[in-house]
């Protein structure tokens, strides 16, 4: 751990200037001091942030194997045929709940949903990964050439896990980049999901199909957001983090970005600049065969219309909800309103009357 200016007895008496020094020092983002990280740390600061969640739970490393059996494409064309691993969090819940996938976003890991854990178990059996090369999970070479072994690392990776779980149906949520493989994971595999939840998804618009000042725009975005959550615990969310939260959100969040990168190396295949899909989702809406929720928050930069656009194609049902008090990480900024919307896109699943559910106060459709 880096160690902070003279603390010892022996130091000369602090003057204004050097104390200014200090304070200044500081202030500095912790991504600027070398501190060792590996994933070892990375699952130690997990169970540290998780402490915050009272619902029992179990971790598990599960096993994918060296690669897809038969599959023409590795997802790691790797030298090494050394089995890779998903790290999973299984919360504790009541029996014959409906299960709930949660697949994180970009540069993230399942920990961000450590505010919905609690809530979320109430009503579902809750299982939350980190994907292939993120988080806990195993970190291999990434070495993809194309948009298609890039989706195959995500997706396929996904389908492994799903085999080792033993799982058959689930809702699968997805939330930002985690939403893009979600709804392409759900393309592939139908007959898996049950209900198909994206929360802020990426991938819906093309770059021919947008202004070129929103591209340039949006592309600012999409490069920042790595750095953006470190400033989302000490800045944009500290009116809703308590001191601990943000002390122990923060630690985790450095250790999952200063690993060593794997997962995030996917970008230039999969967006082309100004976040913007080489594969847009909103080509294959025509195709979709899972009903769909949209969640967005009122403040996020994702632009809901591109939900819109789809769900004209889509011939399934579809919902579009917009959360208030909420941006991009709508579930850390509202979680009451997120918790909300969740238990009713759900609530064929978790309602005893369905048809009886009407939308909760302060969401509204889009």
């Amino acid at each position: 751990m880096a160690e902070e200016l003279g603390s010892s007895a022996s130091a000369p008496t602090t003057t204004s200037s050097s104390s200014s020094w200090a304070k200044t020092r500081s202030l500095w983002p912790s991504i600027l001091r070398w501190i060792p990280t590996s994933v070892d740390h990375i699952i130690a600061a997990e169970k540290r942030l998780l402490s915050l969640v009272k619902t029992p739970y179990v971790v598990e490393q599960v096993n994918i194997g060296s690669g897809p059996p038969g599959s023409k494409i590795r997802w790691f064309r790797s030298t090494s045929d050394e089995p890779r691993f998903i790290n999973t969090a299984t919360f504790q819940s009541k029996e014959d709940s409906p299960t709930l996938v949660m697949v994180h976003g970009y540069a993230a890991s399942q920990g961000f949903f450590f505010r919905n854990f609690d809530a979320l178990a109430n009503r579902f059996k809750v299982i939350a990964i980190d994907q292939l090369g993120w988080g806990g999970s195993s970190r291999p070479d990434f070495t993809c050439k194309s948009t298609e072994e890039t989706e195959a690392w995500f997706i396929d990776s996904f389908e492994e896990w799903r085999k080792a779980k033993n799982l058959g149906s689930f809702i699968l949520l997805g939330h930002s980049f985690g939403g893009y493989v979600a709804a392409k994971y759900a393309l592939k595999h139908p007959e898996h999901v049950q209900h198909l939840i994206l929360v802020g998804p990426a991938g819906f618009s093309s770059e021919s199909e947008s202004k070129l000042l929103e591209v340039w725009v949006l592309g600012v975005q999409i490069l920042y957001t790595a750095t953006q959550l470190l400033d989302l615990v000490h800045i944009q969310l500290e009116k809703c983090l308590t001191e601990e939260e943000s002390k122990l959100l923060s630690d985790y969040v450095y250790h999952t970005l200063a690993a060593k990168a794997s997962g995030e190396l996917c970008l230039k295949y999969i967006f082309s600049f100004g976040a913007f899909a080489r594969m847009p989702l909103i080509q294959s809406a025509s195709e979709w065969k899972v009903p769909t929720t949209f969640i967005y928050g009122f403040e996020d930069w994702m632009n809901y219309q591109g939900a819109q656009e789809a769900r004209q194609r889509m011939k399934v049902p579809c919902e579009i909800i917009r959360v208030p008090q909420g941006g991009h990480f709508v579930f850390i900024d509202n979680p009451t309103g997120f918790h909300s919307a969740m238990f009713y896109a759900c609530r064929r699943y978790i309602s005893p009357k369905p048809e009886n559910e009407s939308l909760p106060e302060g969401l509204t459709f889009a």
